[in-house]
């Protein structure tokens, strides 16, 4: 069995978090080579900036609290805790293990040696400074060993949060106390704070937050005592907690969220109490970590690649997601990113779905569907984000829903759940029709650039030259390739839905429906001169002839024939429109608004589709050439492999296999990921369920029957274990050319690549 956390330890990263809303992330670090947290933290989609920082002081002397310069000379990273390695002084040396746990507890924990030969008496202080402006200086509370206040937090909408933050001394503790004083909010530097002055014959509890007016800086700070053997370690453990406080849904309970509740009762909010801490530092976030990992499908690869990146897909969707009950995220799921992407979005939501089925519970499989779901508008559109406490600002998406939903139900069927989702997504559906079809063409309209997720593109500007505007709401119409083939397959979904819950009379509705959005796809979308699939101008109902990655979405559903297929291999497979050194770029190469540099009419932008590979591209690409080489041609595997094998390898820093990464989007021709945007870990894409279906070559074949036909990565073995399937555990193993096939431990079959096995459970 592989370990997780040993095979993901590198030296150069540091987010920490537990799955459960609140990590520490930051975006442009400055403080790393300090000890504690001074670098922001998200609080869900907000930001709480510093949380605290450790101070280490000497008690030995006269006079005592002289502070010891902690000068880092190490640090590795494990998904479970930042081990930085401190020297203290000549004798003292340290290792502080950084994690977060459940319930919002940021972790300083530390192992203390003294290579000495006489005792050494310190004291450790885990300190904070808070701009006043954002704390109730009323809630500043303080007790022996801890000291606590309430803070407001802001999002860029101006929304705002109160957190409650309380810095709390394990073991021994010898104070809690707050200061008020004039200034700012300087770096983590202890000389400045007013601690060296009012501790001047030790640490004391006091609140003091007087004057004549409240602004200004808080200071709030505990202490613990320790005391060194000679050529011994003690443990030092100092940590904050940080919650919303009195968290409810924003608003009144809609229709769509009575009837999904009703369906799929949400979990009661957990009640965490202090994390449990073990012997050695850092214990308890292993302990959490390896639990996760347990319950995930294990993976061995001779593919150094693909088993590390494994391994890494599930620590980034853990690291992303968020616990139900919480405010407007009823129930668990996983957010897009980190920072401001810190919350569940519908656009990367479909994503999800695909990926977190694969867990053994599929609860947040559903969830990431039914959070958007449950806060349905009225008329039967969708936010475009759930944001934990308001739903102001959200904007819309387009998303696959319909495979979504299907792909969840394959791995881990419950009637209940397609009930909780039928009628929400037939409302949205039936406003597809009703306000994105109002010409009746059959196809979908497009309103703004950003609403498709892939803003400042070509595709838009050939209906309007003012189709880039930098904000919501450009009003354009276009009816895109994407967004069409999303509608027809929930209109399929809900035919299958129907049928599955005995509504036969709309499930020859949805048929119908479905039917007429496909023939409108390949009469008006389709080009056979050009061989290729185009966005629609609705003002001629002329194609546009925009090539862009969204062109091959149509390959991976079953609208294709052999013409189209031919297609797909002259454009694709192109290295002059999209076959580039790492592809594929989401604008041909040969298009007049090309840049795989980011930029935009000259302006590097920070989410830019003129041809910069988008990891959310390719994993519907990945899709469209598969089902292109299941269908309709063979040859098309190898291709559909080397993509994958690149899509892969793109996502590891300068082709490093120690250093996988997920980014926005990359340089098509170097790899390079977007650095300058700070946000690694975006969860905006599906790599784990390719590797399950090409790779080990499992695929649900409808009912209780599953697929096992691995793509021929030529890979000298791989194994794949407790992958979870309908109340069964399947384990596939290849070896060289062969590979066999287990059911809850019980041998199935055996064949050779190219030669599928089908098993019926």
């Amino acid at each position: 069995m592989t370990d997780p956390l040993q095979l993901l330890e590198r030296p150069d990263k540091f987010y920490l978090g537990s799955g459960h809303g609140i990590i520490w992330a930051p975006r442009f670090p400055r403080w790393l080579d300090r000890p504690g947290f001074w670098d922001e933290a998200d609080i869900y989609h907000y930001q709480l900036a510093p949380v605290f920082t450790v101070t280490l002081l000497s008690q030995d002397g006269e006079p005592p609290g002289r502070q010891l310069a902690a000068r880092q000379i190490g640090r590795r990273w494990t998904p479970a805790e930042l081990i930085s390695t401190y020297e203290l002084d000549d004798e003292l040396i340290a290792d502080e293990h950084r994690s977060v746990l459940p319930g919002g507890y940021f972790m300083s924990e530390w192992n203390i040696s003294n290579t000495g030969q006489s005792e050494r008496r310190l004291l450790g202080v885990a300190w904070t400074a808070q701009e006043t402006t954002g704390v109730e200086m009323s809630s500043v509370q303080a007790s022996t060993g801890t000291v606590s206040f309430d803070r407001m937090l802001q999002d860029r909408h101006v929304h705002r949060i109160n957190v409650r933050v309380r810095l709390e001394a394990r073991g021994g503790s010898l104070a809690g106390c707050a200061y008020l004083s004039e200034g700012t909010v300087a770096g983590p530097d202890w000389e400045f704070t007013p601690f060296p002055e009012k501790w001047r014959r030790g640490p004391a509890t006091v609140v003091q937050v007087g004057g004549v007016g409240p602004r200004g800086v808080l200071y709030a700070a505990v202490a613990s005592p320790v005391i060194v053997p000679p050529r011994g370690s003690v443990t030092l453990r100092l940590r904050a907690r940080v919650r919303p406080e009195e968290l409810v849904e924003s608003q009144n309970m809609s229709p769509a969220a009575h009837h999904v509740q009703e369906h799929v009762p949400p979990p009661e909010p957990e009640l965490l109490s202090r994390p449990a801490l073990g012997s050695d530092p850092g214990s308890a976030s292993r302990a959490h970590w390896n639990e996760f990992f347990g319950s995930a499908p294990q993976l061995a690869c001779s593919d150094t690649f693909i088993e590390r990146y494994w391994y890494y897909r599930w620590y980034g969707l853990q690291l992303c997601s968020h616990e139900g009950g919480i405010g407007n995220h009823i129930y668990p799921g996983c957010c897009e990113g980190t920072g401001y992407f810190h919350v569940p979005i519908a656009y990367s939501a479909q994503c999800h779905a695909r990926e977190l089925r694969w867990l053994a519970d599929p609860a947040r499989a559903r969830g990431a569907i039914l959070n958007v779901l449950a806060h349905q508008k009225e008329g039967g559109a969708l936010h475009g984000r759930i944001y934990v406490n308001h739903l102001a600002h959200t904007d819309f998406y387009f998303a696959n829903w319909g495979d979504a939903v299907l792909s969840i139900d394959e791995v881990h069927p419950d009637d209940g759940f397609l009930r909780a989702v039928y009628n929400p997504l037939t409302d949205y559906a039936d406003w597809l029709d009703r306000e994105r079809d109002r010409d009746g063409s059959g196809l979908t309209d497009v309103v703004d650039h950003f609403e498709t997720g892939q803003e400042f593109m070509s595709r838009y500007m050939a209906v309007s030259p003012e189709a880039d505007g930098e904000s919501w709401g450009a009003e354009i119409r276009l009816k895109g390739v994407d967004a069409a083939v999303y509608t027809y397959r929930l209109q399929r979904a809900l035919a299958e839905i129907a049928l599955r819950l005995g509504d036969e009379s709309n499930a020859g509705r949805w048929t119908a429906a479905a039917d007429r959005t496909g023939a409108a796809i390949l009469e008006q979308m389709w080009d056979s001169w050009s061989g290729m699939f185009s966005d629609v101008d609705p003002s001629t109902m002329q194609r546009t002839s925009v090539k862009a990655a969204i062109c091959f979405y149509p390959y991976f559903t079953d609208l294709v024939g052999p013409e189209q297929a031919a297609g797909l291999g002259a454009h694709l497979l192109n290295p002059s429109e999209f076959w580039t050194v790492y592809p594929v770029p989401s604008t041909s190469v040969d298009d007049p608004y090309y840049s795989p540099d980011a930029e935009w009419k000259g302006k590097r932008h920070n989410c830019p589709w003129n041809g910069r590979v988008w990891p959310m591209a390719n994993s519907h690409i990945a899709e469209a050439l598969a089902r292109t080489a299941l269908d309709h041609d063979p040859g098309l595997r190898e291709r559909a492999v080397q993509f994958i094998r690149k899509y892969i390898r793109m996502m590891f820093h300068g082709g490093d296999p120690t250093r996988p990464n997920c980014y926005e989007h990359y340089n098509p021709d170097t790899g390079k990921p977007s650095l300058y945007r700070g946000f690694d870990d975006y969860q905006h894409s599906w790599v784990n369920d390719l590797i399950v279906k090409y790779a080990a070559g499992f695929r649900p074949a409808g009912g209780d029957s599953f697929i096992v036909d691995p793509f021929p990565f030529e890979l000298e073995s791989l194994r794949l274990s407790q992958l979870p399937f309908r109340g069964h555990r399947v384990d596939i193993g290849i070896e060289d050319q062969r590979f066999k096939v287990a059911v809850d431990g019980s041998v199935k079959g055996e064949s050779e690549i190219w030669t599928p096995i089908l098993i019926d459970l």
